[in-house]
């Protein structure tokens, strides 16, 4: 059974209210990408597909909306690679390690901003080249990703 997240706090009874206060502190951030942090639901991709927002940096293509109702962490976050472009599953993974690896150690950007706003997203990362890109170039392009994300949910 999971914890309870720190991110939430139980208010008259069962109803559950996101609580960010505690995330604009650096050192109350872990570096990790724990399960509900995951964006795994077929529901919830199939709903961000279709009403999310799109747009594009040098190596991802991005797909993100903001929640109507909260979440356990302020963002919940996927990653994919196209077996198109890589047919091995081995490679494939590699990237996908390298994604992960590059925003866990910069996600507390968007977690502060979007503690600050009080808003939860669903984001899903897509890798859009067709070659293997290295971890500095991978970190480099996932800090532009939280940047604009940052920069677009200011304005929402």
């Amino acid at each position: 059974m999971l914890k309870p997240s720190p991110y939430l706090r139980q208010v008259q009874g069962r109803e559950q209210v996101n609580s960010f206060e505690h995330i604009n502190t650096m050192s109350s951030i872990r570096e990790t990408f724990s399960k509900p942090e995951r964006l795994c639901s077929l529901k919830a991709i199939d709903s961000l597909f279709e009403d999310g927002n799109v747009f594009y940096t040098s190596l991802f293509k991005v797909v993100w909306k903001i929640n109507p109702e909260p979440l356990l962490f302020p963002a919940q976050t996927a990653f994919s690679v196209s077996k198109k472009g890589f047919r091995h599953a081995v490679v494939r993974n590699l990237i996908k390690r390298r994604m992960r690896e590059a925003y866990r150690k910069n996600k507390h950007l968007l977690y502060e901003h979007l503690a600050e706003k009080k808003i939860s997203a669903s984001i899903f990362i897509v890798l859009k080249v067709n070659s293997i890109p290295d971890y500095p170039t991978t970190e480099k392009s996932i800090k532009e990703v939280i940047g604009k994300l940052i920069t677009l949910t200011g304005n929402e």
